[in-house]
C-alpha cells in the first residue's frame, strides 16, 4: 500500500513542475502570460503519478487486482498519460479528488475526462489561468469581467497587495488554497457573486461656508417673504 508519505513526495514533485510551467514576476504578468500554452509534461506526468498513488490509499484492494504487477502498473500510467496528456495538471489533481469523493469505485480514464469537463461546464479556469488572470486584473478590480467570480475572491483572499508585490514562489501556494476552496464551495451548488462597486453620487454635498449660509438664509426669507 501507499505510504502517506510517498504521497507528499508526489505533491512536492506536482508543485515543483507546476511552478518550473510557468516563472510569473511579482505583481501583473505580461500580456504573453495569457497566451494559450499546451500542458507542461513533467507536471502532467507527476499528477498522473500522484493519481494513481491516491487511488492505490483509497481503492486498495481494487487498485491490487487492477494493477497485479509492476509491468501493467508502468502500461496503466502510460496509457492514462496519453488520453490526459492534453489536460492541465491542475484539473487532473481536481477531477482526481472529485472522483475519489463520489465514488466507491476505482475509477476509469472515461470517468476522469467526465469530472474534468464537469469542472470546465463550471467556467472555472485552472489554477494557473486564474493566477494569471488575478495578476493582470486592473483596478478598480471588482469592475473588471472575471472569467469567475471565484478568482476575483481568490486574489481577495490572498490580498491584493501581496499579488502586486510577492514574487510566484510564495504567492501562488496562497493563491491556489483559497482557489481550490472556492472551486469546491462552487462544486457544492454555492453561487459566488461579485458585488459593482458603488457609484459615486452626481452631487456631493459639502458643509456651506458662512457666505453660503446667509446667501441660503436670505433666499429662504424670500421664498417664504418673511
Amino acid at each position: 500500500m501507499s505510504d502517506p508519505k510517498d504521497i507528499k513526495t508526489l505533491l512536492a514533485k506536482t508543485n515543483a513542475a507546476l511552478s518550473k510551467n510557468t516563472p510569473t514576476q511579482a505583481g501583473p504578468t505580461t500580456s504573453k502570460s495569457k497566451q494559450h500554452t499546451a500542458p507542461d509534461k513533467d507536471a502532467v506526468i507527476a499528477a498522473v503519478n500522484q493519481m494513481f498513488a491516491e487511488f492505490d490509499l483509497v481503492y486498495h484492494n481494487q487498485f491490487r487486482n487492477a494493477f497485479p504487477t509492476a509491468e501493467k502498473l508502468h502500461y496503466a500510467k502510460k496509457l492514462w498519460f496519453n488520453n490526459l496528456k492534453h489536460l492541465s495538471a491542475e484539473s487532473i489533481i481536481q477531477a482526481t479528488h472529485q472522483a475519489i469523493r463520489e465514488s466507491d469505485f476505482l475509477p476509469t480514464v472515461h470517468g476522469i475526462l467526465k469530472h474534468c469537463s464537469a469542472l470546465d461546464s463550471l467556467g472555472l479556469p485552472d489554477v494557473r489561468s486564474a493566477y494569471v488572470e488575478a495578476c493582470n486584473a486592473p483596478k478598480p478590480r471588482r469592475s473588471h469581467q472575471w472569467s469567475h467570480p471565484a478568482v476575483y475572491f481568490a486574489g481577495q483572499q490572498t490580498d491584493w497587495f501581496l499579488i502586486e508585490s510577492g514574487s510566484e514562489y510564495k504567492v501562488f501556494p496562497i493563491f491556489k488554497g483559497h482557489y481550490d476552496r472556492l472551486c469546491e464551495r462552487v462544486r457544492q451548488g454555492e453561487e459566488l457573486v461579485v458585488e459593482p462597486p458603488l457609484a459615486l453620487p452626481e452631487t456631493i454635498n459639502r458643509p456651506l461656508n458662512s457666505e453660503q449660509r446667509r446667501a441660503a438664509l436670505d433666499k429662504l426669507k424670500q421664498d417664504t417673504e418673511l
